[in-house]
Formats: structure tokens, C-alpha cells, sequence
């Protein structure tokens, strides 16, 4: 079990499938806000001060009066810009839990204009990088040749991410995101994270239709901000749409002509040349399509057990995203370059910086490196109460 080796019981249950953890989760710490599961590996005291500033429906002439939070989130005033980003937050539940352990930013997993199933269970395992330092580099021999994974967790943590972004059917998603959206606090702030989906027969003006009718579902729910994941798989193994530009950039015009004004933010992977990173840039932020890039989501590699054989059941599944501590490298680097064409080009765009965030001093290893708010998924399912250490430490 995660917890055995790490002390910690992650919110997400990685030893229970998605649905389970879509019904019955959060766990940990984050149950604990809500009233659930006490057994956390945080202490009693962490969870108290978390409570004690966490929304309520009794608090709203104490907001009043309070100070006005010092920074923002694309327009947004948040406390601290940091937060979990698409993933392990599943619905309204999780949303609130993060909240209410300090997490100021709260992505709601992606959701899609139609139900989409999840890839089979096991997900999540864990993943040990061969070299010393436990770092992965993207296009590697290793990604290749395959990473060692299984169930013995342990920090720094790496961990497989293979879901094949499941969603709800909008009837369920829209209203549940509602919720989640009243119950961010003063100073927090719920994003809904999105994406067009790929079906048989379907022609490229009804993938960019798709996309922009799933923009529309999520402006209903009154989102302030909005962020489109383009660094999954969507049209066949390991091809993501963040590798066409192109083509990100005409969906992106048909969802702000959807969305307005609302801030969009596109989620890439890592794009290892530089031309193909600025070429990104601008034709999206260049043409003022989007107001923003959160990167990186997970790097792609192949998973063997310790025999050398495919980690993950099924077929298409001998790779998967790998995040966790093994990518920091990578999402700084990304960050960096982004900030370094910000700057050059002359552009106004926001940076949100995201991968092996595990400690406080990795939050603002990235702010340094120029990303305007900073997330972490691994890291926070198992420290969750990584955003108290960070404000503490501010």
C-alpha cells in the first residue's frame, strides 16, 4: 500500500479504480476537511488550521473585513498562486478538500462534451527512473527502451498517469461543477479544464466544433477562467495535439469566439526545440487567442516490471505519462523558455508552471524561473499540506 512505504494516505486511492475514487473519494487529509476519513499521516493541527480558514456559510462579514489578497490569477485575486492542477481533483469533493487544505487553485479534471470512459485499473504505479537522481528526459533512451514500475511508492515520488481522460457526462459535470465553484473561499479560485474528443467517422470541423461546444458547456457554469488540455493523446498512439500548432491555434479561435473575454489557457507537454515552442507561441498568444500556457503535463515513456515485461494491462498501454518528481527538470525548462519568449517577443501572457512541485523550495524554484502560478498534482496527492508549508514559508 502507498501509505506503508511513504507514511502518507495520498487523496487519491491509487490501490482503488477511478470509479471507486470518483464515488467514494476523497481520502486522507482531504476527507478529513469534509468530515470523513481521520486516518490522514498529517497532523491533527495541520488539518485544524486548514479548517479554520476554509469557506464557510458563517464567515462572510469576517471576509469583509479581512485584507485583500496580495496577488491574482489571470485577473482573478487569489492568496497564494498555487494549486492542483487537471487530474486528481475528480469533482466537486476533491475540489473542496483541496480548498480547504489551502490549495488557492483548484483544476477540476478535464471534462469532455461527452461520457468517456477510463483506461482499465491499475493507473497509477509507481515509476523508478534508472539514473541516479531520479530524473526522466523526455525522447531518452530509457523512455524507450522502459522505466521500471510497481507498487513500492516512495519519495521523491514519480508515478504513472494512465487514464485516458475519463469524463462524466455533462449532465452530471455541469452542475457538480457549480458546486465546486461556490465552495472556493476568499482569495481561491475553481478552473475547469477541458478538451475536444476524437470519435470514429468524425471530420476535423467537427473536432474543432467539439472543442468549442465543450468551451460552451463550461462557460455555463460562470467559470472565470478556463484551461484546454492539448497534451493527451487524440488522434492515435502518443500523438498529441500540442505537437500541431496549427491546428491548436484554429480551435483556439473557434473557443474564444465561444468564450469571449474569459482568460483561456492552453496545457502543453514538453516541446524540446525551441522553434517549435516559439511557432506555438505565436500563433496562440501572438494572435491573442490565448492568455496563457500551463506546462508541462507528464513526459511519455515505456513501462516494464522488474522482469522487463509491459507494467500496465491492455493493449496501447506499454506507455504512459510519467509525472512526479522525475519531470521538474523538464517543467522548468519549459517555463523558462516560455518566460525568455515573453520577453523577447513582447508578448503578455501568463505562465503556469507544473511538474515535480513535491516541496515548498520547488514552488519557488519555479515563480523564479518565471511562471506566474505554480501546481502540483503528485506531489500534493501525497503532501497535502504542501500549500500551508508554501504560505508558511512565505
Amino acid at each position: 500500500m502507498s501509505e506503508e512505504t511513504t507514511g502518507i494516505t495520498p487523496f487519491y486511492d491509487v490501490d482503488r479504480t477511478y470509479e471507486d475514487n470518483y464515488r467514494f473519494g476523497p481520502f486522507g487529509a482531504f476527507a478529513q476537511t469534509l468530515g470523513g476519513d481521520a486516518k490522514t499521516g498529517v497532523s491533527d493541527d495541520q488539518v485544524k488550521r486548514a479548517l479554520e480558514s476554509a469557506p464557510s456559510d458563517d464567515n462572510d462579514a469576517a471576509a469583509a473585513n479581512a485584507t485583500e489578497p496580495a496577488e491574482s490569477f489571470f485577473g482573478v485575486p487569489v492568496d497564494l498562486p498555487f494549486g492542483i492542477p487537471a487530474g486528481p481533483l475528480l469533482n466537486e469533493r476533491y475540489t473542496t478538500g483541496a480548498f480547504r487544505m489551502g490549495f488557492d487553485l483548484a483544476v477540476y479534471k478535464t471534462v469532455r462534451s461527452r461520457a468517456w470512459g477510463c483506461n482499465p485499473f491499475p493507473n497509477v504505479l509507481a515509476v523508478h527512473p534508472a539514473s541516479a537522481d531520479g530524473i526522466l528526459t523526455p525522447g531518452s533512451a530509457e523512455c524507450d527502451e522502459g522505466v521500471l514500475a510497481d507498487h513500492e511508492f516512495e519519495t521523491p515520488i514519480s508515478i504513472s498517469n494512465s487514464f485516458g481522460v475519463p469524463s462524466q457526462d455533462p449532465d452530471v459535470w455541469q452542475p457538480d461543477m457549480q458546486r465546486a465553484m461556490e465552495r472556493a473561499g476568499r482569495g481561491q479560485l475553481l478552473v475547469p479544464s477541458f478538451q475536444g474528443s476524437r470519435v470514429d467517422g468524425m471530420t476535423p470541423e467537427q473536432y474543432v466544433a467539439d472543442h468549442a461546444a465543450t468551451a460552451r458547456l463550461v462557460l455555463e457554469t460562470g467559470a472565470k477562467v478556463m484551461e484546454m488540455n492539448t497534451s493527451c493523446p487524440n488522434e492515435g498512439h502518443n500523438r498529441l495535439l500540442c505537437h500541431a500548432p496549427d491546428q491548436v491555434s484554429t480551435i483556439c479561435e473557434a473557443v474564444k469566439n465561444t468564450i469571449g473575454d474569459v482568460p483561456l489557457i492552453v496545457k502543453l507537454a514538453y516541446l524540446p526545440s525551441d522553434d517549435d515552442l516559439e511557432y506555438m507561441v505565436r500563433v496562440t498568444a501572438g494572435r491573442g487567442l490565448v492568455q496563457g500556457f500551463a506546462t508541462i503535463n507528464t513526459i511519455s515513456a515505456k513501462l516494464v516490471d522488474a522482469k522487463g515485461a509491459q507494467a500496465l494491462p491492455g493493449a496501447g498501454r506499454d506507455r504512459s505519462g510519467v509525472c512526479g518528481a522525475a519531470i521538474k527538470p523538464s517543467g522548468l525548462d519549459m517555463v523558462r523558455r516560455l518566460a525568455g519568449l515573453r520577453e523577447r517577443l513582447g508578448l503578455d501572457f501568463g505562465i503556469v508552471g507544473v511538474g515535480g512541485v513535491t516541496e515548498p523550495a520547488d514552488y519557488f524554484e519555479y515563480r523564479a524561473a518565471g511562471a506566474d502560478a505554480v501546481m502540483s498534482a503528485t506531489g500534493a496527492m501525497w503532501n497535502p499540506d504542501l500549500a500551508q508549508r508554501i504560505k508558511q514559508a512565505r
